[in-house]
């Protein structure tokens, strides 16, 4: 009996030893706490292409149905359809644009407009509308870049990825110009499509670009107003076996820092493009389904000292309308 009394005792206290164990190896707060990818459910993405498309009514339509706000970047401006929009707008909501310097002609006056420091370009081309709708892509609000360049717009409707973009223009609206904190949301979902984003040069937009055609599988197309980096045309060039296709802005070819020679040295297709006036795009397109686009030149300026946005979307219906946009441009090239 005194046995049987003494095993009791003995199982009793093993077993609240190893609670005692347990609660002392259960996580302790240490502050580094990985942040989950926001995932949304939302409005599907658009994409347009000028001049096709008239481009310009996009940015009219989503400022003019702005309920709050509307926060713009642009590079250039002078379209009048937008320029009257955000003027319209302003009268019952926040309207605030950042305007490049080197290219303003008191297009817009106010104390809603801010200019750049002038020490680097500012040439994002983005609104943010009611912290919920980004814009953006090459597509300058210009008469040339909606009637006569090529130039292609995404509108992304997430909440995560506003902010991203109005982090950025908080930045440059504070005159905080070729610099700033690292994106808050680099990657996020909008109806389970992964959505990169990055802003140069804080986060390295050239690295981000050199990675994906690093990891690239079967194909690499691209489409490049301004191609001068050397680290992104070595990257294409180690992808030797790959299908790779690559149009360039028939002017900027020419430049002495250009990669076209390079590239077709090394045995890369690449074409010059035949539109008489500017091919404006900055596009890369992976593996048909994946594609890069936003304000960013494969360039060392555009890398290390622009202000620019990345934006890389992993979906291949969005993926298809660049393919296309790409296919029809190759037809017409050289």
């Amino acid at each position: 009996m005194n046995k049987l009394i003494f095993k009791l005792f003995y199982w009793i206290g093993a077993f609240l030893l190893l609670l005692v164990v347990l609660g002392g190896c259960s996580p302790k707060i240490s502050g580094n706490i990985i942040k989950e990818i926001p995932q949304e459910i939302n409005k599907n993405q658009e994409v347009y292409f000028c001049p096709r498309q008239d481009c310009s009514k996009v940015y009219e339509k989503h400022i003019s149905s702005a309920n709050f706000s509307a926060y713009c970047a642009f590079y250039d401006i002078n379209l009048r359809n937008v320029i009257r929009a955000l003027a319209r707008k302003s009268k019952n909501a926040d309207v605030k644009v950042v305007l490049e310097s080197s290219t303003y002609e008191e297009q817009i006056k106010g104390d809603s407009v801010r200019l750049d420091s002038n020490k680097q370009l500012m040439h994002n081309k983005f609104c943010v509308i009611d912290n919920d709708i980004v814009i953006t892509g090459s597509f300058n609000p210009t008469d040339n870049d909606n009637n006569l360049n090529n130039n292609n717009i995404v509108v992304i409707h997430s909440k995560a990825l506003a902010e991203n973009y109005k982090d950025e223009f908080d930045e440059l609206w504070n005159d905080e110009f070729g610099g700033g904190k690292k994106v808050r949301n680099p990657a996020l979902y909008v109806n389970g499509i992964r959505i990169e984003n990055f802003f140069c040069p804080e986060d390295g937009c050239a690295l981000r670009v050199a990675e994906l055609i690093k990891n690239a599988k079967n194909s690499i197309y691209f489409m490049a107003f301004s191609f001068t980096s050397e680290d992104i045309a070595d990257t294409l060039i180690m992808k030797d076996g790959l299908d790779i296709r690559g149009i360039f802005d028939a002017r900027q070819s020419s430049n002495r820092y250009s990669q076209f020679n390079r590239l077709k040295g090394f045995g890369i297709q690449v074409k010059k493009d035949s539109n008489r006036y500017t091919m404006h795009h900055k596009v890369f397109i992976l593996d048909n389904e994946t594609v890069v686009t936003g304000s960013f030149n494969p360039t060392l300026n555009a890398d290390r000292r622009n202000d620019e946005n990345l934006l890389v979307i992993h979906s291949k219906k969005i993926t298809n309308f660049f393919l296309r946009e790409f296919d029809m441009l190759w037809q017409q090239s050289a």
